[in-house]
């Protein structure tokens, strides 16, 4: 794997105006690159703002601050013949692939659609061959590119979807929880189909999802979302093995684990307090009013994003270097679930 970005996000900024001065902060300040090659994870609970900052990285909503680069190039001071050519280069997955998916298409019309605009393959012949080229790549067959949508299960409809994403070949593919919608039987099936196509064809992922084993099982290094902001962002593994900001060890230890001994003598963090709202966030930390490690310093100052250890981020007071009050008391609920 290339240790050089391919994207780098830098303090992205996306608010949303609700009138009379009303701002709904959906991502607020956030920064973190992607080198080439890699899976990089985003993580947290439904209004996060992860799925805001996909689509806002890819350009389907223009940012309120900040900068997208990609390949050197600030996605969003393009101009439009710029941005013509670099939609090849980073397509999108959708979460729901029976909402993304035009029901008067075929399944050749989906997928040869973003050829014919741009202007790839010379003759309708080969970009058929191209169409069933895609599907058999993503585990279908010839014999489905003259069906509708509506004539496939959840977990196909997903696989059409990817088949449209590959087929200008990009570099860079946004998954927007692509198997939040799918059951469970299916959602490991479109994982693996993912890490397959990315290892045949080089392939770079931003993944974005809630489900935190999951996104263990495909990405390289995961960012933690609360409110609009990245709260911690290391390595996969390590992020399993040493949660530091407590909402990530709340969220870890919600997941079960397959030994019955370890699991019974466990404890579940259960959040309490009131969950703010991103029309009015809190001032100081987000988490403050959720966190039961909160101090008085979390309710005045915003907490800086450091780096507390090699390639492990956090944003949290505990483990602000200034502090003299002792090592960092997370480490407690840490032990709780192990």
């Amino acid at each position: 794997m290339a240790n050089e970005a391919l994207l780098e996000v830098n303090h992205l900024k996306k608010h949303f105006s609700l009138g009379k001065g009303q701002l709904l902060k959906a991502v607020d300040d956030v920064s973190f690159h992607i080198k080439k090659g890699e899976t990089f994870g985003i993580v947290g609970e439904s209004g996060c703002g992860k799925s805001t900052a996909g689509r806002t990285i890819i350009g389907l909503y223009d940012r309120t601050e900040g900068e997208v680069v990609f390949e050197g190039k600030n996605i969003h001071e393009m101009t439009k013949k710029e941005r013509f050519a670099f939609q090849r280069k980073m397509q999108m997955i959708f979460q729901d692939p029976y909402a993304s998916l035009n029901p008067r298409s075929t399944v050749r019309e989906i997928i040869s659609e973003p050829m014919e605009v741009h202007g790839l393959y010379s003759t309708k012949k080969e970009r058929l061959e191209r169409v069933y080229q895609l599907l058999e790549d993503v585990g279908l067959n010839r014999d489905h590119a003259n069906r509708y949508p509506h004539e496939f299960s959840g977990g196909q409809r997903q696989r059409i979807g990817i088949a449209r994403a590959l087929s200008l070949d990009p570099e860079f593919i946004i998954a927007d929880e692509p198997i939040s919608a799918l059951d469970v039987s299916v959602q490991a099936q479109v994982v693996n189909l993912l890490k397959g196509l990315q290892k045949r064809k080089g392939l770079t992922y931003l993944f974005i999802a809630h489900d935190l084993s999951m996104v263990k099982h495909i990405s390289d290094r995961i960012g933690v979302m609360y409110l609009g902001n990245l709260v911690e962002l290391t390595e996969s593994a390590n992020l399993y093995k040493n949660p530091l900001h407590p909402y990530t060890q709340a969220l870890l230890s919600a997941i079960p684990i397959p030994d019955p001994d370890i699991e019974d003598k466990r404890e579940r963090i259960i959040l309490k307090g009131e969950l703010p709202s991103p029309i009015n966030p809190p001032g100081g930390c987000v988490f403050k009013t959720r966190c039961p490690l909160v101090m008085d310093v979390c309710s005045t100052i915003k907490p800086e994003w450091q780096e507390v250890e090699k390639n492990h981020f956090v944003a949290c007071h505990l483990y602000n270097k200034s502090r003299t009050d002792g090592p960092p008391r997370s480490q407690a609920a840490v032990s709780k679930w192990g």
